[in-house]
């Protein structure tokens, strides 16, 4: 169906030869059909498998009625929150509304509801009975076991359990998602679907060779259980895991490796690289990726807040060069390029093409805290080799890296690689993620010494001056992380306005489900050491700490 999107009605579907939908894929976001988007990523997949797939898309969920226009689908319906989970969406920090959703026409909010995943479920068991339900995305992969919610101040038991769905898929979900939908298509039974690598079911017995986690109910009423239960995510979360729960377990099986050669393939898949033409509104999470490569997955930095850890997991795997090429040039004919890739990057720009010497370890959780491990291979030649080749293609005038960088990585390497960065590939400003510059508030982040921050500062103003161009740091900071106190918050702002930086982003630390920040602020507990933590928790000093930077 190389010419067609993913059908979102029946007469879409019977123009694609497909009298019947095979998988429904419900998504909180507009239907983009471009490999930045998950649904249309795993919709492409299916396709490719021999599937036919249909999209509902931020359907209206205050009733069944949308979640039946495409019928009953034959093998299942998958369901995603979107590319985010919908209470970051939907909410901000301090838990007001937001006024807008960058994945909804026009940035206008209120398209999709508060825990998507779930009440998605609910709506297509209600619309077709027995029907299996397969979650994935984000929100779900990270509220796969028992979860603090920041926005309902409680712990919440694993979404599989109140989204009542079948399986879930946690991280990258296209090698699950086959398997699920062959062995389905082959006569077998949902119940009896276990054991896929990347999955996470409800069990009554648990395998032999599972770590146990602290009780579902442990955890509930008690923060050092939560903390312990971390503790053991931190270190052993790709790997086979249970979570007792009433009559059962929550069973995780160990996470799949993704290859090149996989990342290649899924990449190559016929995207129509546009919104849905039943849209007449741009959205504006779209605008930003148009002309964007994803050059590799997964983040070795395993930085406190973040969730990529957990979610992809911290092996990087990079695409060919050749892949990443074939996909400039199909950008560089489509109507709304005009000559700049904006960006080329994955979670962390830089780590394309980076790998461990000894092919990864489970025992740390970052391959760059406190310090970069020796295995690993700091390299840059590969990416600067690849922005190069982008750069050269015939039609492409500029090429960009709007991603944001590790810069204790560039420190690590050559100095020729820096130079050739700033010299090509920086558009003015160049984004660096320093945090923090308090060495306490930074160890509890997991981030690199602020010191490391003044040298590449240093190095960057050099080399902009050598060659001739006005360029700017622009430095992404955290108020009120734990262990952040006033004094740290007031420490922060003098050393900014000292080196000249202007902050474009100052966010106020927000507990997302499943980051180790979360629970330290959840808990008051450092699940690495177990000690306590100070947390900033009321509002009027959240407040005041993010003011001190926002006025600089």
């Amino acid at each position: 169906m190389s010419g067609c999107f993913l059908p979102m009605s029946l007469q879409e579907a019977k123009k694609n030869g497909w009298n019947e939908l095979d998988i429904i894929l419900v998504t909180g976001d507009a239907y983009i059909d471009h490999p930045s988007f998950g649904a249309a990523i795993i919709g492409r997949v299916l396709e490719s498998a021999g599937f036919s797939v249909g999209i509902i898309a931020q359907p209206n969920w205050h009733s069944a009625n949308d979640f039946k226009k495409l019928g009953r689908p034959r093998l299942f319906f998958g369901i995603t929150a979107g590319n985010l989970d919908s209470m970051v969406t939907n909410y901000t920090a301090a838990c007001k509304k937001r006024r807008t959703d960058l994945y909804s026409p026009n940035g206008q909010s209120g398209f999709r509801p508060d825990m998507a995943s779930i009440v998605y479920a609910n709506r297509c068991r209600e619309a077709f009975s027995g029907i299996p339900i397969i979650l994935g995305g984000l929100e779900a992969s990270l509220r796969r076991f028992a979860q603090y919610d920041y926005w309902k101040d409680r712990v919440k038991r694993s979404i599989l359990l109140d989204a009542k769905a079948d399986i879930l898929i946690y991280g990258n979900g296209e090698k699950q998602i086959i398997e699920i939908a062959q062995r389905l298509s082959k006569g077998e039974h949902i119940s009896q679907i276990h054991g896929i690598p990347g999955t996470v079911v409800r069990v009554k017995t648990a395998p032999k060779d599972a770590i146990y986690l602290p009780s579902e109910h442990e955890v509930f009423t008690n923060k050092t259980k939560y903390a312990e239960m971390f503790q053991l995510l931190m270190h052993t979360g790709d790997k086979t895991v249970i979570q007792p729960i009433e009559h059962g377990f929550i069973l995780q099986n160990n996470r799949p490796l993704y290859t090149e050669t996989d990342l290649d393939s899924y990449f190559q898949l016929p995207f129509q690289r546009k919104q849905h033409p039943s849209y007449q509104q741009l959205i504006p999470g779209f605008a930003t990726v148009q002309c964007s490569l994803i050059s590799h997955r997964g983040c070795m930095g395993g930085c406190a807040f973040c969730a990529i850890y957990f979610h992809e997991g911290k092996q990087v795997v990079s695409r060919s060069p050749q892949s990443i090429l074939q996909e400039a040039e199909k950008i560089c004919n489509m109507d709304y390029f005009h000559g700049t890739i904006a960006n080329v990057g994955g979670p962390t720009a830089n780590m394309y093409g980076m790998k461990c010497k000894i092919n990864g370890c489970s025992h740390r959780m970052s391959c760059l805290y406190p310090k970069i491990c020796k295995n690993l291979n700091v390299d840059h030649g590969p990416w600067i080799q690849l922005l190069n080749s982008v750069r050269n293609l015939k039609k492409i005038k500029h090429v960009f890296v709007e991603s944001g960088i590790r810069h204790d990585l560039l420190l690590a390497d050559k100095i020729e690689h820096l130079e050739q960065f700033c010299k090509y590939y920086v558009g003015g400003q160049l984004k660096t993620a320093p945090e923090h510059s308090s060495e306490k508030v930074l160890s509890y982040m997991q981030k690199p010494s602020y010191e490391l921050h003044r040298q590449f500062t240093k190095k960057f103003q050099e080399i902009s001056q050598k060659i001739g161009k006005k360029q700017y740091i622009i430095p992404y900071l955290m108020s009120s992380h734990p262990g952040s106190q006033m004094k740290d918050a007031i420490a922060l702002a003098n050393e900014i306005k000292k080196l000249g930086h202007s902050p474009q982003q100052v966010q106020d630390f927000t507990p997302t489900p499943m980051t180790l920040s979360t629970c330290m602020y959840y808990t008051g507990i450092d699940p690495r050491t177990m000690k306590p933590v100070y947390v900033a928790k009321n509002m009027k000093e959240k407040k005041a700490q993010r003011a001190l930077l926002n006025k600089i």
